[in-house]
This record gives structure tokens, C-alpha cells and sequence, in this order.
């Protein structure tokens, strides 16, 4: 018989404790998948006295999460404590030195230290496990990782924060403000007290680092990441985006490209026949555009116990299988050093709203600037008072009129170069409205 693997947990918050509880009612299951059983020892967190629904009878007790790492008597360290620092970075660092396999669901720590991390579990012969880092039950590091490891991605995008999309579909569904969907995200427990971490796009740049460094093989680096948020998302450009065949959504973007690898996190427009356009509420998604093959979209519940728990679950089962994977999928040392792509350099589609005032000539200014830049236009669109979009000037109200422009691929650097030279011609009010277009 083979012994049972001893497992230590750092952190009993709501994944700690739903992982507890999963390797308990799971026991027969993944003692026949394994080949052996799967047992919490030990376990470390703030509070022993704190009431937790968790049977710990029989469960060793340490003092902290370093006392835990290096504990001779467990096989496999557990960190769910989360923060990119100690205690959690010099817990894992521990756990790896002597050898022992690390399982985490820290995007944080990841995004910040992966690499050493990396380097780390070579050198001593453990393994750093982390699919529930990003989009918690949603298998993508796996896919990545492993399951594409014979195949060339030249781009990996997603819905990566479960706040942002709640909110953008309540906007779109309901036709309420930012603010407002906001507030309602944040009764429901969607959204933190201080959520903009959330909204201004940087959860989403730490997980995209990560998906980036395993499809292309960079170092991961939040700081090569371009960071948009979605406060600036209006009702009226949401509307705008259904009636031209558009939902707009916060992405994470990682495309290979002639200048280097782009990495970018914004709102953006996604055809709605697309699959990330059917992804709705606190759901996340990945697709995966590999050589050879058609996009791959995976789908599935970002967050959450129980879904983070499943995913640190199976890592731990690769654990007791005996499967060790390189962290990042190749040596950390090949690794490839990566920098932050201007997005001046960015090629695509755009969607443009202007406020553009009821003087003779405003058009053809607005459109000679454009033409200056060498900008197409695939379509411009006026909304009257009805609140309908129309092709036709039919109506001419006084007050300042909303014009829609959707532009064929062009260069972030001469949109931002027309608008500027637009502002200066004072035909439009207002700052212009501006976000970007990705297709299928």
C-alpha cells in the first residue's frame, strides 16, 4: 500500500475551508484516481479559535505558515493565504528549498515572483502548482501548460474579473450607470468595499501576465501590461455596441505579434456572435487562438470556495499522481525577457463617440482629420433625440449631437493623433470616447 500524501494547508479563509471539506468528501474518489489517499494533517491560519464549519479533529495545529512549510511530517505545503509578499512568498520559498511540492491559488504572488519561484522548484525538484490562480475551476493553465504544448498560440485573450462583467451586463441589461451597477456589486459581495483593483483593470494584468508567460514563454511581468479600467463605460456606449452587433467587455489580451508580444487589459468590443461575447455576469472565460487549430474557449465560474477549491484540489492530485510539470512549461531560465508594448503601436478597430456641436461643416471636419491620418471609416452613425441610430443628418438639433464612428484597423497613434487635432478645431464638446474593437 501506498502511504497517504500529508497535506498542510496556510489559510483557512472560504478556499482553505472548502478545500478541507472537498478532500474529505472526495477521500474514495481520489484515493482510486491517485492511487493513493489524500489527507489534511496540518493547518495554519490567524485564528485557531475563529468557529469554522470544519471538522479539524486529528489536525495538527502550527504556529504559522513558515512553521508549516517546514514541517518534516507533511509531503505537499498548500498556501491559501493570498498577498504577493511574506508571509506567503517566504512560506513558499521554504516549502520549495526542501524540496516539497507547492500548490497556490495566489495570482499575486505569482504575477510578482513567479519566476524566482520557478527557479526555485527546478532547482530543488518540487512542484509549483497554481491553476486556481487564475480563472479558479476554469482549466486554462493546464491547457496551456500541457495541453498545448505541441501547438504555436499567437493569441490569448479573456474575461478574467467576474466584478467587471457583472457589472457591464447589468449596464447593458438594465440600462443603469456604472455607479449604480457598482454599488448593487458590491451589496451582493461581487465587489470589495475599495474595489478598484478590480475595476481599474489590475487583477485582470495579474492574471494575463500569467497566461502570457506560459503560451509564449515569457517572463511574467505585470509591469509589461497595458491597464485600462471600465469606469469610463457609459450606457449610451453600451447601447451603441448592440445595435451595431458589438458587446463590450473587459479583456485581458496577449497577442504575438511582428514587434513583440502585446499584452493589454481594456474594455473592448467583441462581435456578439463571438463566443467571449455570450459570457454574461460574474462567469469568466479564455480563448486560445492556436496554429492548426480553431479557437478554444473555455468557460466557467472565476471565483468563488467551491470553484477555487476544485482547482486546488486537482493540483494536489497531481501531486499524490506523482505528475511534475516545469511551472511556466519550459526551463524558467529560458524564459524570455519582455517589455511593455507602446499601445501607440496597437493596430485594430475602434469605435469612436464624439459630441460634435451643430455647426455647418462639423462633419467634413471631423472627417478630414481623420483622412489626415490616413483612418477609414467603416461606418458613422448619428443618434437623434429618439435615442435611435440612424445613417442620415435628418435631424439637426442645437444641442451638441452624438456621433458614432467605427473605423477599419488603424494605429492606436493616429486615432489619438485625428482626436487631438479634432479637439483643437473645437467641433466637438466633451472628451471622445474611445475602445477598441477585437475580432474573432
Amino acid at each position: 500500500m501506498v502511504a497517504p500524501l500529508k497535506v498542510g494547508i496556510a489559510g483557512l479563509g472560504t478556499v482553505g475551508s472548502a478545500v478541507v471539506r472537498l478532500i474529505e468528501q472526495q477521500g474514495r474518489a481520489l484515493s482510486a484516481r491517485c492511487g493513493r489517499g489524500v489527507r489534511v494533517v496540518a493547518v495554519a491560519a490567524r485564528s485557531k479559535t475563529r468557529k469554522r464549519d470544519l471538522d479539524l479533529r486529528g489536525i495538527a495545529w502550527a504556529k504559522d505558515a513558515l512553521a508549516l512549510a517546514n514541517d518534516p511530517d507533511i509531503d505537499c505545503f498548500v498556501e491559501l493565504m493570498g498577498g504577493s509578499d511574506d508571509p506567503a512568498r517566504s512560506a513558499i520559498e521554504a516549502a520549495l528549498k526542501s524540496g516539497k511540492p507547492v500548490v497556490t491559488a495566489n495570482k499575486a504572488l505569482i504575477a510578482k515572483h513567479g519566476l524566482r519561484l520557478a527557479a526555485l522548484a527546478e532547482q530543488h525538484g518540487g512542484a509549483l502548482n497554481y491553476e486556481a490562480a487564475v480563472g479558479a475551476a476554469i482549466p486554462v493553465i493546464k491547457t496551456l501548460r500541457e495541453g498545448l504544448t505541441g501547438t504555436t498560440i499567437n493569441r490569448v485573450y479573456g474575461i478574467l474579473n467576474g466584478t467587471c462583467n457583472y457589472i457591464l451586463t447589468r449596464m447593458e441589461r438594465e440600462g443603469l450607470s456604472f455607479a449604480e451597477c457598482l454599488k448593487e456589486a458590491q451589496r451582493l459581495g461581487y465587489a470589495e468595499a475599495d474595489p478598484s483593483f478590480d475595476i481599474d483593470g489590475h487583477d485582470t494584468a495579474q492574471k494575463l501576465s500569467i497566461l502570457a508567460s506560459l503560451a509564449f514563454g515569457t517572463r511574467v511581468a505585470q509591469s509589461s501590461v497595458y491597464v485600462e479600467g471600465i469606469s469610463s463605460i457609459a450606457p449610451e456606449d453600451l447601447r451603441a455596441a448592440e445595435e451595431l452587433g458589438y458587446r463590450v467587455k473587459l479583456l485581458g489580451v496577449a497577442v504575438r505579434t511582428a514587434k513583440g508580444i502585446e499584452q493589454r487589459v481594456h474594455p473592448t468590443m467583441v462581435p456578439k456572435a463571438s463566443s467571449i461575447a455570450q459570457v454574461m455576469g460574474v462567469t469568466n472565460a479564455v480563448t486560445i487562438d492556436g496554429e492548426g487549430i480553431p479557437p478554444i474557449t473555455l468557460v466557467g465560474p472565476g471565483a468563488g470556495g467551491a470553484a477555487t477549491a476544485s482547482a486546488v484540489v486537482a493540483d494536489i492530485a497531481d501531486v499524490a499522481c506523482g505528475i511534475r510539470a516545469l511551472p511556466f512549461g519550459r526551463p524558467a531560465e529560458q524564459l524570455l525577457a519582455t517589455t511593455k508594448a507602446p499601445m501607440e503601436r496597437h493596430e485594430g478597430g475602434y469605435y469612436i463617440r464624439l459630441m460634435a456641436r451643430d455647426f455647418a461643416g462639423t462633419a467634413a471636419t471631423i472627417a478630414t482629420r481623420l483622412a489626415e491620418q490616413k483612418i477609414s471609416i467603416e461606418s458613422i452613425v448619428q443618434r437623434h433625440p429618439n435615442g435611435k441610430l440612424d445613417m442620415t443628418e435628418s435631424s439637426k438639433p442645437a444641442a451638441p449631437v452624438p456621433v458614432i464612428l467605427i473605423t477599419y484597423a488603424t494605429s492606436e497613434d493616429a486615432v489619438h493623433r485625428a482626436l487631438q487635432a479634432v479637439r483643437a478645431d473645437k467641433v466637438i464638446t466633451g472628451r471622445p470616447q474611445v475602445i477598441r474593437i477585437e475580432k474573432n
